[in-house]
């Protein structure tokens, strides 16, 4: 049998996942090595279901993985290591620690990144992102007996996230700089009706406030968020104990040329 190419993929979240699956059932295998690499320390997760871990759910109840999927030949999984550093001459990827993959045909599926607005205070105890299981931990371990907790953006997994604060028992508030709740998805009364529905779950709602600060404490936790003259329906700031931001980037090319790194 002659031997099969390799295929390197890059990212083992939900559509690195899907990716892998379909071409498993597609026959795949018969043509490809396959091995996925995922910067995370588990395997593929539904990411959206993420606020369940605030009730309840445990990592495991949300794996995407199919039992055995990887334990077939020439298809493997690599995780908690990230790669960081792509050759396209030479057709390789290194690892982070120095592991080295070749690959003859490579597929990016990296997914986005948090972003951290650079407000002054962003790095305080008690300000989190929102985007692994990690993440979730980290909040609900800190949020343990504290009252109010602000979510900066209010896309889908915004409102995951407030929902998750709330569930916490947090007196919980959604800031989103555009006038409505996803802006992107929905128009003016799409918004209106979203907005009524969560704050009908106890969840305050502030558009078009523009946070300018994250105020902390002396022993530097956070004690409010700061907001422009005149954008913020309360106030020029909020009384909190935990900041979640929630806006997303595309996550970062390390190295190499994407456009040059296509298989043959």
């Amino acid at each position: 049998m002659p031997s099969r190419d390799a295929l390197l993929v890059i990212g083992h979240g939900m559509v690195g996942h899907r990716l892998v699956t379909s071409l498993v059932e597609a026959g795949g295998l018969d043509r490809w090595d396959i091995t996925v690499v995922g910067e995370e320390p588990r395997p593929a997760y539904d990411r959206i279901a993420l606020s369940s871990l605030f009730s309840g759910a445990s990592p495991a109840d949300l794996c995407l993985v199919e039992q055995g999927l990887f334990d077939q030949a020439d298809l493997r999984l690599l995780t908690g290591e990230p790669v960081v550093a792509i050759d396209p001459d030479a057709r390789t990827a290194t690892m982070s620690a120095g592991h080295i993959l070749r690959w003859d045909a490579l597929v990016l599926a990296t997914g986005s990144v948090p972003f951290v607005p650079p407000l002054p205070g962003r790095d305080a105890t008690g300000c989190f992102v929102y985007r692994t299981t990690e993440d979730v931990e980290a909040i609900r371990a800190y949020a343990a007996g504290r009252q109010v907790g602000g979510v900066i953006g209010g896309g889908l997994l915004g409102l995951e996230a407030a929902g998750g604060l709330r569930s916490l028992g947090m007196d919980t508030h959604v800031v989103e700089f555009a006038p409505r709740l996803m802006p992107v998805q929905l128009d003016a009364d799409g918004g209106a009706v979203l907005r009524r529905h969560i704050e009908g779950l106890g969840v305050h709602v502030h558009t078009g406030a523009r946070t300018a600060a994250v105020d902390v404490d002396e022993a530097g936790r956070v004690r409010a968020l700061k907001f422009e003259d005149g954008t913020f329906d309360i106030g020029d700031e909020l009384a909190c104990d935990v900041v979640v931001f929630f806006r997303w980037h595309p996550a970062p090319r390390r190295s190499g040329s994407i456009g040059r790194a296509r298989g043959r």
